[in-house]
């Protein structure tokens, strides 16, 4: 019997128009105008300003000005705030211009701004693809779905990803990465959604490390950018313990949101690897590996990456561990195929903890 779940009437949804190639951001305006818009606001953190004022420029009379004030995990406090700046400027229109943290901004103003949404994704993190967004609200990341949050439209430009550090494309490439592995055991997935993943999965483990040994190399970037759209349609099935895992790193302790789901993802991967091994298997066949060595396979990635191995080395205190176990299961949204519980949780903290490659 085949079935598969679609709960909250936003899984499995994706934008209904992309626009993918090397210099398509000039494209940006006839999409605003696509879409009726007459006063955009373009969205972007801080470091991002003058690439938002570039698409600015762009968008030229069209555009109602820029909001560049994004930052990570998105604090409620600068979505509420950003609310406020959009109905006060009459916009009519969101361009996020980055990574996830000006995607998740536009994300948590629309949440209750309904408003179309263009995104410019300058990363690998797949959020723009989604209507999902976690807010950070008294100190825990918790996740929000509405089809408000969805964009209209996406635009992959891959020139704009050279500019990338090469430690931030590798993060990133390994938050798409697990997008892809934790989609395919979920309960919600369904055969597009598994079939991006392990697609995604296959540009990703490859592109990566090619962009990491040559940071100029448009082809590599091309590549890994495709996997990592591919990794966001994998993520609109659904996730499960890795992102949970993660998203506490990130809302709670303040770790970089890409480099906390490089920590978690090989331990998670050979977890899930030995108790649910037949979903795993398209995403280890796209790996040239063995289901049975799935962690090890992405503990080498990550090495190559040259990423921290440890939770350790990030300077996450000991003592904390307990209260890291404990967040994630209070906050485990029941999607994972194996009980989130403190034994399983702890299992794979200590693991993260000591950096040790996972064993088979």
């Amino acid at each position: 019997m085949i079935s598969f779940k679609c709960p909250g009437g936003v899984y499995n949804a994706i934008p209904g128009r992309i626009l993918f190639g090397r210099g398509s951001l000039k494209d940006v305006a006839g999409e605003v105008e696509h879409l009726g818009g007459k006063r955009a606001l373009v969205i972007s953190t801080p470091g991002r300003k003058p690439l938002a004022e570039r698409t600015a420029a762009l968008i030229g009379g069209s555009c109602v000005g820029i909001l560049p004030e994004a930052v990570s995990q998105v604090p409620i406090e600068l979505a509420i705030e950003g609310r406020k700046k959009v109905r006060e400027m009459g916009a009519d229109c969101l361009v996020a211009v980055g990574g996830g943290a000006a995607v998740g901004l536009a994300k948590g103003i629309a949440y209750e701004v309904k408003l179309p949404i263009i995104n410019i994704a300058t990363t690998y993190s797949g959020s723009e693809v989604t209507g999902f967004c976690g807010m950070t609200i008294d100190g825990v990341k918790q996740m929000h779905i509405s089809l408000n949050m969805l964009a209209s439209t996406l635009i992959y430009d891959p020139e704009l990803t050279l500019s990338l550090p090469v430690k931030v494309s590798a993060a990133s490439a390994m938050n798409a990465l697990a997008h892809c592995v934790d989609a395919v055991y979920v309960s919600t997935v369904n055969p597009v959604v598994a079939i991006a993943a392990a697609e995604g999965a296959k540009h990703v483990f490859e592109a990566a490390p090619a962009v990491a040994a040559a940071p100029d190399d448009i082809e590599a970037r091309e590549r890994l950018l495709l996997g990592s759209y591919l990794a966001g349609i994998a993520l609109t099935g659904g996730f499960a313990l890795q992102h949970g895992l993660a998203h506490v790193l990130g809302g709670t302790f303040h770790i970089e949101h890409g480099l906390a789901h490089a920590l978690v993802l090989p331990y998670v991967a050979a977890f899930h690897a030995r108790r649910v091994p037949d979903a795993l298997v398209p995403i280890a066949a796209a790996l040239k590996t063995d289901v049975s060595d799935l962690g090890g396979a992405i503990y080498d990635m990550r090495a190559k990456l040259g990423l921290p191995s440890s939770l350790r080395e990030t300077g996450f205190a000991e003592k904390d561990l307990d209260k890291l176990v404990r967040i994630t299961i209070e906050t485990d949204n029941g999607y994972n195929p194996v009980p989130v519980t403190e034994e399983a949780v702890s299992e794979i903290v200590a693991q993260m903890w000591g950096g040790e490659r996972p064993r088979r």
